[in-house]
């Protein structure tokens, strides 16, 4: 197949991209550290046991 080039734009659609960028990289990082807190807070839990 033959691949389509799109026009590279530069200057603002740079700026967005790393905006969007951090922005991705904040909420995945509050997720796994939610993540890693209710794991542990599972763990913690006297009367639960894993066989």
């Amino acid at each position: 197949m033959a691949e389509k080039k799109s026009p590279k734009k530069h200057g603002q659609s740079g700026s967005a991209r790393e905006d969007r960028l951090k922005a991705a990289l904040k909420a995945n990082l509050a997720r796994r550290k939610a993540q890693a807190k209710a794991r542990s807070a599972q763990e913690d839990r006297p009367g639960q046991h894993k066989d």
